[in-house]
């Protein structure tokens, strides 16, 4: 039997309501699930942090000194003009701009407020974690000289310059890559910007390696949970 114009036009809009039964419980679930994955993140960037400033730390101080040493033995004026600029990308302020003008630029464009909550969520959830962690965990920085002025002694771990550039340059590529499959080859040089602040904040003695590590494990991780519960969903919606 052929289906009735009207029996089709239900069937196409079932299909665009959010997963899990109705919406109010199928949203209720997912904000359940993202905070318990922010909650179980944290505690794993807590526990790599109190491991390497406490039953880790003779073994891996070390190595991570050395680490810096070799990165503070490479500068010169040229590179640390070009530290300079690469640590100016993790700055909140820029990182959280960028991350506003994609979100809004995206939701726009498809219509869509799923874009906006992911970035939202994301900034938010790695300024939890940087706060939570910095308050909690205590670790000096390199032993070498720190070419960014101003930085709390004690605050090495975890960098919040490296999650933010993760979160802006790396997110916005994959939002982009999910929703507009046509411009990935346009965005995919946004994956390089991370390693270019990871490789900054090094340079400058301002992290130790495990310290920038760990910020781009636990900033992946939530986008991911963030992609999962947000952008997925709605993917076929918003390629409409």
């Amino acid at each position: 039997m052929t289906p009735s114009p009207t029996t089709s036009s239900r069937a196409a809009d079932a299909s665009t309501r959010p997963h899990g039964g109705s919406s109010g419980r199928g949203w209720l679930s997912t904000s359940a699930t993202v905070l318990v994955a922010w909650a179980v993140i944290l505690g794993a960037v807590l526990a790599v942090g109190w491991l390497i400033t406490g039953p880790f730390r003779s073994g891996v101080e070390p190595w991570d000194d050395d680490v810096s040493r070799w990165f503070a033995d490479q500068r010169t004026p040229t590179l640390t003009t070009f530290a300079d600029a690469g640590t100016l990308l993790g700055e909140t302020p820029v990182g959280a701009g960028v991350a506003a003008v994609v979100a809004i630029a995206l939701s726009v464009w498809k219509r869509s407020w799923r874009p906006a909550a992911f970035f939202a969520l994301l900034i938010v959830g790695i300024g939890g974690f940087y706060a939570v962690a910095t308050m909690l965990i205590t670790r000096l920085r390199p032993p070498v000289k720190i070419l960014d002025p101003g930085l709390v002694p004690n605050d090495s771990f975890p960098s919040g310059h490296v999650a933010t550039a993760t979160a802006a340059y790396a997110g916005t590529a994959v939002v982009v890559w999910f929703l507009a499959p046509a411009l990935r080859r346009w965005v995919a040089v946004l994956f390089l910007l991370p390693l270019v602040e990871v490789l900054s904040r090094l340079y400058e003695g301002a992290h130790h390696l495990t310290d920038v590590a760990t910020s781009v494990l636990y900033t992946t991780a939530w986008m991911a949970v963030l992609i999962t519960a947000l952008i997925l969903p709605g993917r076929e919606r918003t390629d409409q």
